[in-house]
């Protein structure tokens, strides 16, 4: 069930929309289902349709005229909540709908249970599947209502009241999702011909400079070079930057002047002062040095995403949120650089995401440098290497999001689980554009069958647990090929096994063999650790627990002393 409350001046205005049957073609048989003494008169009952309306709005309206001669009144004095079922539910009685109401009007503290001075109100049907509840502010000892946070109360009533009555329990947010375009938005945003309201245009602009920015003058800068985007900043009177606010050149009002929206009203995370400390919470990049081999920010943006799991993992929820925060930047920047076919689907999942990277918990931002380090390298060289980098990239990203779903479940944040369960289908759709290529490349140097069973052996020691669906993958051959380059490169393929599945276990994963070739390929492309990096390492892993240290690590045994030769 979901409610609406609005707050209005007329008592007679609203009472009047609701027992129209003229002009609302779907208001049905509208009548009355409960009220504050339970003898209000009727409209929807009566032969006289108007002069018992007149009466009950004159009943309504009694306490607030009593106030209004004493100067008491509030100017907004009409208190309106409507209450609609889910279409999937069962079609509530009407005694059903009137404790529904009762219920209602008491948690909100329009009329409070067992408090004879409550406020009047009437609850009306006129659909099947909703009622309106119609109350005057003024109580009957002329104070004022107290009901503040009324829509929170309201909500926490109604999912009470979906358990009890057994109907779809409704997936509730924590107030920290981004406002929703009004009604009038989006059927401007209809008659001018886009798919969505100025403000969620907006809000996908700025989130994407954000995550492009590394400073707040990058960030306005970046912001005024966007077509078709007005930006404005605003100062204090010092001369310190204040914030800003956006406008949509195609969106105006009847006088031709631009709809304003601040960073604020944009989504709550877009405020100037949060965006200023997620900006300045980004490590500067070391300068390249000469000589110095460049990393690859491709792969360091994997490698960054690859450990997000764990940090969800651990005790730190600031940390975590931080990380989600930064992950959320990131996909918010990976359209820009993405082949053409595929942004659609990524900036979709990006979207949908948005409402997964934020909650009630403080972000720590600093934790979360290294990814955003990497992102913006990223975006300075505009465009992926080749497919397979981004197909990494990619497959990192869905075990992120399938752990970020599990973090949110574990704290009940039911909106960001269900955000995060969208943005797997869209980047799973994005992967597998972008994975086949590669992919299939990868296939034709599918190594020697001996090879094969050698690498099959290396699997099974090394993944013993995921070694049946792995060899069961379709992509098993790619795996297989990736591993035979990385050992002709002089790496050791177990190990590079080991480390790969160290990184992340494999649980979440449907293909595993596709995690592990991207992995794989990621180590490996590093420099091949020399012959005497490979024997300390043989001697590490010769250690087990419990064995002396020393024995592991003993030096080998002497060898024939070398005789130089004249």
């Amino acid at each position: 069930m979901i409610a609406n409350i609005r707050s209005g001046k007329e008592t007679a205005g609203l009472i009047r929309y609701l027992f129209d049957t003229k002009r609302a073609k779907d208001h049905t048989d509208p009548h009355l289902v409960a009220s504050w003494d339970g003898f209000a008169p009727d409209p929807g009952r009566s032969e006289d349709v108007d002069a018992t309306r007149n009466l009950l709005v004159a009943d309504l309206d009694l306490h607030v005229k009593q106030a209004t001669r004493l100067g008491r009144a509030p100017e907004r004095h009409v208190w309106h909540c409507s209450v609609r079922a889910a279409p999937e539910d069962r079609i509530l009685s009407d005694e059903e709908w009137a404790d529904i109401a009762r219920r209602i009007v008491a948690t909100t503290g329009i009329a409070p249970e067992g408090d004879p001075d409550g406020c009047r109100w009437v609850a009306v049907r006129h659909a099947p599947d909703h009622i309106h509840i119609a109350a005057t502010k003024v109580r009957r000892d002329l104070r004022t209502a107290r009901h503040w946070n009324d829509y929170v109360t309201a909500d926490r009533e109604l999912a009470s009241i979906e358990k009890e009555y057994g109907l779809r329990q409704v997936v509730r947010g924590d107030r920290t999702a981004a406002k929703r375009s009004t009604r009038a938005e989006q059927e401007k945003a209809h008659r001018q011909g886009h798919q969505k309201p100025a403000r969620e245009r907006l809000r996908s602009t700025v989130r994407t400079a954000v995550a492009a920015a590394t400073s707040t003058e990058e960030f306005v800068h970046l912001l005024s070079h966007v077509d078709g985007v007005l930006v404005e900043v605003v100062y204090f009177p010092s001369g310190d930057v204040r914030g800003y606010k956006v406008a949509c050149e195609d969106t105006t009002t009847a006088t031709n002047e631009p709809v304003w929206f601040s960073g604020s009203e944009l989504a709550p995370d877009l405020s100037f002062p949060k965006i200023r400390e997620r900006l300045e919470a980004t490590a500067t990049q070391p300068i390249d040095q000469p000589g110095r081999r460049r990393p690859n920010p491709w792969h360091q943006a994997t490698a960054a995403t690859e450990r997000i799991p764990h940090h969800l993992d651990q005790a730190d929820d600031e940390a975590a949120q931080g990380h989600l925060a930064a992950f959320g930047e990131a996909l918010d920047a990976l359209p820009l650089i993405a082949p053409q076919p595929v942004r659609s689907q990524l900036r979709q999942a990006a979207i949908t995401f948005e409402r997964a990277t934020r909650s009630r918990i403080r972000a720590d931002h600093h934790h979360a440098r290294a990814l955003r380090g990497a992102v913006r390298a990223m975006l300075h060289e505009t465009a992926p290497r080749d497919g397979a980098a981004l197909a990494m990239f990619v497959d990192a990203a869905i075990l992120v999001v399938i752990a970020a779903a599990r973090w949110h479940e574990l704290r009940h944040h039911d909106q960001q689980v269900a955000a995060a369960h969208q943005a797997v289908i869209h980047l799973a759709a994005a992967y597998d554009q972008v994975a086949a290529a590669p992919l299939a490349a990868l296939a034709q140097s599918r190594p020697p069958q001996q090879t094969v069973e050698r690498h099959i052996h290396v699997i099974r020691r090394s993944v013993p647990e995921h070694a049946e669906q792995v060899m069961e993958d379709p992509a098993f051959d790619a795996l297989t090929a990736t591993l035979a380059e990385a050992e002709a490169a002089g790496h050791d393929p177990e190990r590079l096994l080991q480390q790969a599945a160290d990184q992340r276990a494999l649980d979440d994963a449907r293909h595993p063999a596709r995690v592990l070739t991207w992995r794989v390929q990621r180590l490996s492309a590093r420099p091949a650790p020399s012959a005497r990096a490979r024997a300390a390492q043989a001697r590490s892993a010769a250690w087990r627990p419990g064995e002396p240290i020393q024995a592991a690590t003993a030096a080998p045994p002497p060898q024939a002393p070398h005789v130089r030769r004249r």
